[in-house]
Parts: C-alpha cells; structure tokens; sequence
C-alpha cells in the first residue's frame, strides 16, 4: 500500500492530538492533581483550570472535598474500669496529596489508619475519666464537646503529620452500655434517683414542719391581741354602761329602779311561768300599786 501526503498528514495529527491530550490536563474545583513521573511524586497541583505537564508524565486525581468515615462501635474502657460502647465518626480530607500517596495511597488504606488512630486517641481519653462523670446529666460531669474538641486536635496533629490527612472534626453519635453492663448501671442509677428523692422528701418535711410552726406561732399572737382587744373593748364597754346607769339613776332613782325591775322581771316571767310572792315582795308591790309603791 503506497502512503501519500494525506496518510502522513494524518498520521501527524494524530501524533499532535495524542500528545496534546498526554501534555495536557484540567483539574475541577473539587480535586487535587498530583503529577508522577514514572511512579515517583513529582509536584501537586491545587488551582482549578488547564495545566500543562510532560507527555511521559502521569496526573492523578484526589477529591479535596470532606470524607465522613463511620467506624464500627467500639468497646472501650473507663477510669474506674467500667466498659462503655461507643459509636463515632470521623470528618476528614486530604491535605497532602504527595504524602498521602507516598504513606497510605487510597482512601480505603487512609480510613484504616484513621480508625487506628482515633481508636487509641478515644481510648486515651476515656482512660482518664469515671463513667458517671462522662454519663452525668448536669453541669458537674465531663462536657464531651471539650474533651472531643481535644481529641480533634491530637489525633489531626497525628494525621496530618503521618500520613497527610486533615482529620476536621471527630464527634459520638451513640454511647451506650454493654448488654452485661446494663442492670447493674441501671440498679446504681436507680439507687442514686431514689437517695436524691428522699433527700428532697427529707428536705420539704423540714420545711412544712418549720412553715406550720410559724403559722401556729402567729395564730396564738394574732389570737392573743385579739383578746386583749376585745377585753379592752369590753372594759371600756362596761365603764360606759356603768356610767350610763350612774347618771339615769342620779335624776330619777325611783324610774330607774322600777325601770331595772321590770326588765328582770321580763327576763323570769313568760306567759307559762307561775310565781308564789308573798305579801311583802317587791314585785307584788309593784304589780298591785305601781310605781308609788315602798
């Protein structure tokens, strides 16, 4: 077969596309590329847009977008040897691509180091704390945020350094007990809820008691002052009358007395009431010569 001007045209065509597509290569916003030659790191590229390298160069591409790795729940231990069960995950990217390639080389590899990592560091942690510290649900007990925010900067200090990775947050997302572990932690919770509710039974009888005595207390003052208010009352009361009686007497003592025993005889006689006098009473006097009567 005979070539001709137009075979060799092509062929070189072919030539410089082939070369243009190896020289070549665009890297996204999301992605990292690393340049190798023959294997070996040679640069990273980090700017989005067309780069050029050499034709027996190779590009590959990482994603520098945050991973989420969700390791399995892991069985650790506390201060006071209590086995505590915790559920994490882990946020992390590549920050050195060339060292990532060199250490771990995938993501897969990188998570499994992630997981050795973040293991020792949770268990390193937790070492150093009493399960009803870490557990408790007031202010006195361990804030988890803290000492997880500590945990994120020792294990990322680690990764970073070792294999390239940028660990960006490390968090729980369930913590729980053993199945073993369960009854006697619920027994002892139990324990201590019914201790703080006798202690506030404890503590409102004392001030039911101390209100009821105080109430007692001001009911025999306010009864006492009342007495002697009303003893007063009837004293002034009694003078009143007395003088009263002292005046009407003093202008007509005769009315008066017929007055006064007319009103006893009123209270002692009713229509039923039968009276015996004899001829020298007082109130036969009255009846028979009225007021004249000695």
């Amino acid at each position: 077969m005979r070539l001709t001007k137009t075979h060799y045209r092509a062929g070189a065509a072919v030539a410089l596309a082939l070369l243009a597509w190896l020289t070549f290569f665009s890297v996204r916003e999301t992605e990292f590329a690393l340049i190798t030659q023959f294997g070996k790191p040679v640069r990273t590229v980090t700017d989005a847009g067309l780069h050029v390298k050499w034709f027996f160069q190779s590009a590959t591409y990482f994603d520098r977008r945050l991973r989420v790795y969700d390791p399995r729940p892991s069985e650790f231990l506390t201060r006071d040897k209590k086995n505590l069960v915790i559920e994490s995950y882990v946020a992390w990217r590549i920050r050195d691509p060339k060292h990532f390639v060199e250490t771990v080389g995938d993501p897969v590899s990188a998570e499994m180091r992630l997981h050795d990592i973040v293991w020792s560091g949770l268990s390193a942690v937790l070492g150093t704390h009493d399960l009803d510290s870490i557990v408790a649900p007031n202010a006195t007990g361990v804030q988890a945020e803290s000492f997880l925010d500590q945990l994120t900067a020792a294990t990322g200090s680690s990764a970073l350094s070792q294999y390239g990775i940028e660990i960006v947050d490390v968090r729980i997302k369930r913590l729980n007990l053993p199945e073993q572990n369960k009854q006697s932690v619920y027994a002892r919770m139990r324990a201590e809820r019914e201790r703080i509710a006798r202690q506030y039974r404890a503590e409102g009888e004392e001030q039911a008691l101390r209100i009821r005595a105080d109430a007692d207390r001001q009911r025999d003052e306010i009864l006492s002052a009342a007495y002697k208010e009303a003893e007063k009352t009837r004293g002034e009361g009694d003078a009143a009358a007395t003088r009263t009686y002292g005046q009407a007497y003093s202008r007509n003592p005769k009315f008066y007395k017929l007055v006064r025993t007319l009103e006893s005889y009123k209270k002692i006689l009713d229509d039923k009431t039968t009276a015996i006098l004899s001829s020298d009473s007082e109130l036969l006097k009255v009846l028979m010569k009225g007021e004249g009567a000695q």
